[in-house]
């Protein structure tokens, strides 16, 4: 892995930022915290980014690449989307990671350290900050709703497909 330093607020970063879907609804001034919390992280094929079991504080969004997610060993899905969150589990809940995440080929990532929120500047009052909190878990939420679908989807195909073969 090749790991850059903390980002800088600056107009090119933010511009940069603007660009990811998942974070279109984030006004300058709250990216602009987001890159303060944020490094880019390049993985080769293969590499391990989140090992299942794992109770690290990061939250990644997918710049470019593939993954490749599994649990226990077992591949039970790929992300491909430029923007798509992933991560974002472990910091709604606390709990350690449910699944490991590998690079598919050369992968790029945004990376937030959310134990890092004292990087956050003194000057943002406390209604800015939660704001800003408030915005993440939104996207956070969105990402899961989308994901909960889709395996309710999933769930249902498989179910009734062993109810075909029963008959």
């Amino acid at each position: 892995m090749i790991e850059s330093k903390y980002l800088k607020d600056n107009v090119q970063n933010i511009q940069r930022l603007m660009a990811i879907p998942g974070l279109k609804d984030f006004e300058t001034r709250n990216l602009a915290k987001l890159l303060r919390l944020s490094k880019i992280r390049q993985y080769e094929d293969g590499e391990l980014i989140i090992r299942e079991g794992d109770n690290d504080p990061w939250l990644y969004f997918l710049l470019s690449g593939t993954l490749k997610i599994e649990k226990q060993g077992v591949e039970i899905g790929h992300i491909r989307e430029v923007g798509e969150i992933f991560g974002e589990m472990r910091i709604v809940d606390s709990l350690v990671r449910s699944a490991s995440v590998y690079a598919v080929g050369d992968t790029l990532c945004l990376c937030v350290d959310t134990s890092a929120k004292g990087r956050l500047s003194d000057s943002d009052d406390h209604d800015e900050r939660i704001d800003f909190l408030l915005l993440l878990y939104r996207i956070f939420a969105e990402y899961m709703s989308i994901r909960l679908r889709a395996t309710n989807d999933e769930l249902f195909r498989a179910k009734k497909e062993l109810a075909d073969q029963i008959k």
